[in-house]
C-alpha cells in the first residue's frame, strides 16, 4: 500500500486549466482516468487527509503510484479524451458499464451493392444502418417479415444469393412476393437500393407518410375498378400498422429520444436506456456496474452517455436525451453530443407529463434489473469465493488465488504442436488475456517437454517486465530479448509524478503507455492439464527462472486428480466440490482455446500452396494463375512463355513462379478407397 504523500506533485506544479488525470499502480498500469475543469483543484483533493477520503478513493490513491495529466484547451475535449482513455487503458478504477446480455439489432448494409436485412449482434460496422437494440431477435423477425410485403429487400446470406444468380432462380421469398429478386435481374441495383432506403426511413419513424400514400392509392386503384391492386394495397397498409402496432406510441409523432434512468444502492448501479424514434419505443437496453469510484447519480449518467454514444454520429444520437440529473457540467456534454450528431442536441430532465411519466417507467425497469442483478450477483459471488478457499485450503495456499493461469498442449499426431494460456480472475475468465504459443524448439510429440518450454517462456517475459518496470534490479542470465512493438501514439503527457526511471537501454523502449502488458503480472497458481510429469516440467521450469513464489498444481483427466509437485500422492477433493469444479471450468477453457488453435494452425497448412512462397505474388495474381490454368498441377507443367500470358504477370513474376514451383516436390496422388477414383490438386494445391 503506497502513500499518497510519496508521490503528490510539488506545489505550483499543476495548472488550474482543463484537462484529463491519469493514476498508474506500481506496474505503471493507469488504474483511473479522470477529468477536471482545473486540474490543480481536483487533484488537491485527492491529497487530503487519508481519513477524509471515500473508501473508494482511499483504495485508489493507497494503490497508485504516480500521477500524471495532460492540458487541453475546453471542457469538451477532455470528456472526449477521457473517453477514449477510459476504453483505452480499462482502468480498474472507473466505473465501467457491461451489458446484462447481447441485444440484437435490426441492421440493413447499406455498404453492399444489394443491401439486406439482418439481425445483427455484437460490435457495430460501418457502413451498416442498425435499429433497436430489440430484447428479442424472435420480435425483429416478425417485424421485418410483416413489411417484406411492403419493402421487398433482399434478406438472404452472400451464398444463396450467389447460388440464386448462378442458377437463374430465386428464392422462395422471391417467388411469393416477399422479396424483390435482385439475384435475378427483376429489379435494378439503383430500384433495390431505393426499396433499402425507403425501408430505413419507416423504420427510422417516418411511417405516417407511408401508410398515407398506400391508402391514396388504394382508392385511386379502387376508382378505377382496379379491385386485386386495391386489394394488396389495402394488405399492405394493414401489415405496416401491425408493425407499427408492436411498438407501442408513447410521446407526440415525430418525438426522438432517449431516455436514461439510474437506480443506485451503495456498491452497485443498474442504468436502463428507453430509445423512442417517431413518437414509439423502438428499442431498450440496460447496463449493470460495481460502483468502484467514488460517484453520484450525475456522475453515472456522465459516464452512461459516454458510453452509449462514444462511437456513434448522425441520427443515431438522437435530438433530444433525457435524464434523471445532469451531468457535472451539462454544457460540455450538449456539445459533446452535438458535435457527434453535427446539429443542436437537448439534455435535460422531464418535468411533466409525458415524458416525465415515461421516465418513471424507465425509472422502475432499472429498479428491476438491479434487483435481479443482485439476486443473481449473491448466489454468483458466494459460489465463486467459496470455490477459491476450497482450492487454497486444498493446496495449502497463504490466501484465495484471485489470479490463475492454466497451460494446455495440443497437436494431431505430433503435428502443428501449440499450447494455450487462459487467464482467471477472482473465478472469472479473463479472456483479453489469453495467450496462444507455437513450440518452437523441438518438432514430434512430447507433452512434458513443451509444456516446460511454455512456461519458461511465459515467465522469461514476466521477468523481462518486471527488470523493465524496475521492480527487480538483476536479470536472468536466459532471458530472451524482449520483443517491443512501435511506440504508443496519443496525447503527451505535460507531467508525471514522480518522474519515469530511465529506459534499461536505446535498443529496449519502455512500455509505460498503461495498456495491459502481454506477461506482466504473475499468478498465485499455475495450473497445467496433466499429471505429475506435466507438473514436475512446470516446475522445473520456473525453478530455473528462479521463481519460488507461485503455486503450481496439475489436473489430471481421468480421475479428476490435482497433482502437486514432489508429493507421491494426489490431492483428491470431492466430487461436488465448487472448487474442483471452478478447476474443471479452467482445465477444459484450456483445452478448448489450444485445440482452436491447433485446428486453425492445420487447415490453414492444409490450404498452403506453392505459390504462397512467392515473393510479390498477391492472392488476385495467385487466383488469375490458377484461372488461367485450371490447377496448380497445370501451372507446374507450364513453360515461362506460357506464364507470362497470363494477365499482370511479368516475365520477372513468371521466372519466381517456375522457380518455386520447381523446388516444391508434388505431393503423391491421394486415392478415393471406394471408388479407386485419383484425387487430383484443387485450385490451392491441396487435395480435394
Amino acid at each position: 500500500m503506497a502513500d499518497p504523500s510519496s508521490y503528490r506533485p510539488k506545489p505550483g506544479q499543476i495548472p488550474d486549466s482543463p484537462g484529463v488525470y491519469r493514476f498508474r499502480d506500481e506496474h505503471r498500469r493507469v488504474i483511473y482516468v479522470g477529468k477536471a475543469k482545473n486540474l490543480r483543484q481536483r487533484l488537491a483533493n485527492y491529497f487530503q487527509d487519508l481519513a477524509g477520503l471515500h473508501p473508494r478513493t482511499r483504495t485508489m490513491v493507497t494503490t497508485a503510484a504516480s500521477v500524471e495529466w495532460t492540458v487541453v484547451s475546453t471542457e469538451v475535449e477532455a470528456l472526449q479524451l477521457e473517453y477514449s482513455w477510459i476504453k483505452e487503458y480499462d482502468p480498474r478504477f472507473n466505473v465501467k458499464y457491461r451489458d446484462d446480455k447481447s441485444y440484437p439489432y435490426l441492421a440493413v448494409t447499406l455498404n453492399e451493392e444489394f443491401p439486406r436485412v439482418q439481425v445483427m449482434r455484437g460490435a457495430k460496422k460501418k457502413g451498416v444502418r442498425y435499429f433497436g437494440p430489440y430484447g428479442h431477435a424472435w420480435a425483429i423477425r416478425e417485424t421485418v417479415d410483416l413489411m417484406l410485403r411492403v419493402f421487398p429487400v433482399r434478406t438472404c446470406s452472400a451464398g444463396v444469393f450467389k447460388n440464386a444468380a448462378r442458377t437463374g432462380r430465386p428464392c422462395l421469398l422471391g417467388y411469393i412476393g416477399k422479396c424483390s429478386a435482385p439475384c435475378v435481374g427483376r429489379v435494378t441495383p439503383e430500384e433495390h437500393r431505393e426499396l433499402a432506403d425507403d425501408f430505413c426511413d419507416f423504420m427510422a419513424g417516418r411511417t405516417g407518410a407511408y401508410i398515407r400514400r398506400l391508402e391514396k392509392d388504394m382508392m385511386a386503384a379502387a376508382e378505377e375498378m382496379e379491385y386485386e391492386r386495391a386489394a394488396r394495397l389495402r394488405d399492405d397498409a394493414e401489415a405496416l400498422k401491425r408493425a407499427m402496432e408492436k411498438s407501442a406510441v408513447v410521446l407526440a409523432d415525430a418525438t426522438d429520444a432517449d431516455l436514461i434512468a439510474v437506480a443506485e444502492d451503495e456498491l452497485e448501479a443498474a442504468v436502463q436506456i428507453f430509445h423512442v424514434r417517431g413518437g414509439r419505443v423502438r428499442g431498450q437496453r440496460g447496463w449493470v456496474t460495481d460502483k468502484v469510484e467514488n460517484v453520484d447519480t450525475s456522475g453515472l449518467v456522465e459516464h452512461a452517455i459516454q458510453q452509449l454514444y462514444g462511437e456513434e454520429a448522425g441520427d443515431a444520437v438522437p435530438k433530444e436525451v433525457l435524464v434523471p440529473a445532469l451531468p457535472e457540467d451539462p454544457d460540455a456534454v450538449s456539445q459533446w453530443l452535438a458535435d457527434r450528431r453535427g446539429s443542436q442536441v437537448s439534455l435535460r430532465i422531464p418535468q411533466r407529463g409525458d415524458k416525465k411519466d415515461l421516465m418513471a417507467t424507465v425509472q422502475r425497469n432499472a429498479l428491476q434489473a438491479l434487483g435481479l442483478h443482485k439476486t443473481k450477483r449473491a448466489s454468483d459471488l458466494t459460489t465463486r469465493s467459496r470455490a477459491l478457499e476450497e482450492i487454497s485450503e486444498a493446496l495449502g495456499l497463504d490466501t484465495a488465488p484471485l489470479r490463475i493461469e492454466c497451460f494446455d498442449i495440443s497437436h494431431l499426431q505430433g503435428d502443428d504442436v501449440v499450447a494455450s494460456m487462459v487467464v482467471f480472475e477472482d473465478g472469472l475468465a479473463r479472456k483479453g488475456e489469453y495467450r496462444r504459443f507455437q513450440i518452437k524448439s523441438f518438432e514430434g510429440q512430447d507433452d512434458v517437454r513443451s509444456m516446460h518450454e511454455v512456461i519458461g517462456r511465459r515467465f522469461r517475459r514476466y521477468l523481462q517486465e518486471k527488470e523493465r518496470t524496475g521492480e527487480w534490479e538483476e536479470t536472468p542470465a536466459d532471458t530472451d530479448p524482449a520483443r517491443t512493438g512501435p511506440a504508443p501514439t496519443g496525447p503527451t503527457p505535460a507531467h508525471s509524478a514522480p518522474e519515469d526511471p530511465a529506459p534499461d537501454s536505446a535498443a529496449e523502449p519502455r512500455e509505460d503507455d498503461g495498456r495491459p502488458k502481454r506477461f506482466a503480472y504473475p499468478p498465485q497458481l499455475l495450473v497445467v492439464d496433466g499429471g505429475r510429469p506435466q507438473v514436475a516440467a512446470a516446475k522445473r521450469a520456473l525453478d530455473e527462472l528462479g521463481i519460488d513464489d507461485i503455486a503450481v498444481c496439475g489436473l489430471a483427466k481421468r480421475l479428476e486428480e490435482v497433482w502437486l509437485p514432489d508429493d507421491d500422492d494426489p490431492v483428491v477433493l470431492p466430487r461436488s466440490s465448487e472448487g474442483l469444479y471452478l478447476l474443471q471450468r479452467i482445465r477444459d477453457e484450456a483445452h478448448r482455446f489450444a485445440i482452436t488453435y491447433q485446428r486453425a494452425r492445420r487447415a490453414k497448412r492444409i490450404r498452403s500452396s506453392p505459390l504462397d512462397d512467392v515473393a510479390g505474388l498477391g492472392e488476385t495474381r495467385k487466383q488469375a494463375l490458377i484461372k488461367h490454368f485450371g490447377s496448380v498441377k497445370k501451372l507446374r507443367q507450364a513453360t515461362i512463355d506460357e506464364i507470362c500470358e497470363v494477365p499482370g504477370i511479368g516475365r520477372r513474376t513468371a521466372e519466381s513462379v517456375a522457380a518455386a514451383l520447381a523446388s516444391t516436390t508434388p505431393a503423391t496422388p491421394a486415392v478415393n478407397t471406394a471408388t479407386g477414383e485419383i484425387i487430383e490438386e484443387d485450385d490451392g494445391g491441396s487435395k480435394t
